[in-house]
């Protein structure tokens, strides 16, 4: 049975206009995850993913091996925040990363994703292939002890799967680091994917802790190429299975995707996650529509992010202009977010979500009225529509300059 305090359910129903019981009911059939560690239980704003909730956006930020300053990350992860992230993942691989999680642990409003197979492969003094089935199991416990809300965890690369994607190349392989890391782990010890046979081991701690687990897609296609291949959907069908035993475990589950993906592959692709894994909540990376935009992937994510969300995705995360080339620094965060929140927020105008359609309707009034003010409250950005604004006044307030005494706006409401 799934348990999660009252307090956070009451918050998730006041946040999302939705009744205690709509989201109680969500949580014990799967449907909905509010991922929130037992240690952090005071967090000041949870959130609720899953269906018949507004689409969610993650940000990601992190350390890596060529540039670990912590202030930037930790600049980052304020702006991801203040631009309207409803979760943040700390991806880090470079030095410091334990320091890191604990001081976003420690000043983070929203909830805190990790893959931990991440701190394994940076450990100082023991390469990753000479890791131990316990040494997996040891970075979720500490993890999980230190207030981790979610975990990243690749159970569905098995040495099964593998064997087919020796047999069928794909354009990209593998364009999971953490899949990567256990397909190289398994080749070299000949072993089983710990997270997979230690999965009742993996339940056992995140019931302890109430982490939520997002079963990663180790073999999501990294290539449009490679898109809704025989590797994505075998490894879709295990994360099905597992997303079951979670269910019976008492541990929150949801379903990572695609992905690069082209457009009229992105239905079906929602489609076969929630048939195969139950209605979970989906939690696609973009999906990404075209490999040509390099420079410009937030844009291609959010035309993805929008068509997903509006056939069922619940979770999405987010792509900055700098995927694909460098570490993001904060203003690519903002971007990323925007972009992320503008294709959630489309996708819920078509589910046909409440708030949704009220904000809209609220700005379309406000905008006939020549309402600056409440255009700019009601705009999914609140701090860029006036700085624009006020960059060129025009002579009379009600009016812009794009059009000025010809608005047709003013025109209309003179004549009618």
């Amino acid at each position: 049975m799934i348990e999660v305090k009252m307090s956070l359910i009451k918050k998730v129903a006041e946040a999302e206009g939705v009744t205690e019981s709509f989201i109680k009911e969500g949580l014990s059939s799967g449907r909905i995850v509010i991922p929130v560690n037992n240690k952090r239980e005071g967090i000041a704003k949870p959130c609720g993913v899953g269906k018949g909730l507004t689409t969610k956006i993650n940000a990601n930020i992190g350390l890596s091996p060529d540039n670990s300053n912590m202030d930037l990350e930790i600049e980052k992860m304020d702006m991801a925040v203040r631009t309207g992230a409803d979760a943040l993942m700390d991806l880090s691989t470079g030095p410091n990363l334990n320091d890191l999680r604990r001081k976003i642990l420690e000043d983070c409003p929203i909830p805190v994703g990790t893959v931990p197979v991440y701190e394994l492969a940076c450990m100082p003094g023991k390469t990753f292939v000479d890791m131990t089935d316990e040494d997996f199991l040891d970075v979720l416990r500490s993890q999980a002890e230190e207030g981790v809300d979610f975990f990243t965890i690749h159970a569905g690369i098995t040495r099964d799967v593998l064997k087919v994607l020796k047999t069928k190349p794909r354009i990209i392989n593998i364009v999971s680091r953490g899949g990567a890391l256990l397909a190289k782990w398994m080749n070299k010890t000949g072993k089983e994917n710990p997270f997979y046979s230690r999965f009742d081991d993996v339940l056992e701690i995140c019931k302890k802790y109430n982490v939520t687990i997002s079963l990663g897609d180790s073999l999501r296609p990294g290539a449009i190429g490679d898109a809704t291949d025989e590797l994505q959907i075998k490894e879709l069908v295990i994360l099905g299975e597992l997303q079951q035993r979670c269910l019976k475990a008492g541990v929150q589950v949801m379903i990572e995707g695609p992905g690069h993906v082209p457009l009229d592959q992105i239905e079906v692709n929602v489609k076969l996650q929630k048939t195969i894994c139950h209605d979970a909540p989906f939690y696609v990376l973009g999906p990404l529509v075209t490999d040509a935009a390099p420079g410009y992937d937030h844009i291609v994510s959010a035309i993805g992010g929008a068509i997903a969300a509006s056939h069922g995705a619940d979770f999405l995360c987010y792509v900055t202009p700098a995927e694909h080339l460098r570490l993001p620094d904060a203003e690519d965060v903002r971007q990323g977010v925007m972009a992320s929140k503008i294709a959630a927020h489309a996708g819920d105008i078509v589910k046909k979500v409440p708030s949704a359609l009220k904000r809209d309707m609220e700005i379309s009034k406000a905008r006939a009225k020549r309402d600056w003010p409440a255009q700019f409250k009601l705009a999914l950005d609140t701090e860029l529509p006036e700085k624009v604004r006020n960059t060129s006044k025009p002579k009379e307030e009600d009016i812009c300059t794009m059009c000025a005494e010809y608005c047709s706006i003013k025109i209309a409401e003179d004549t009618l």
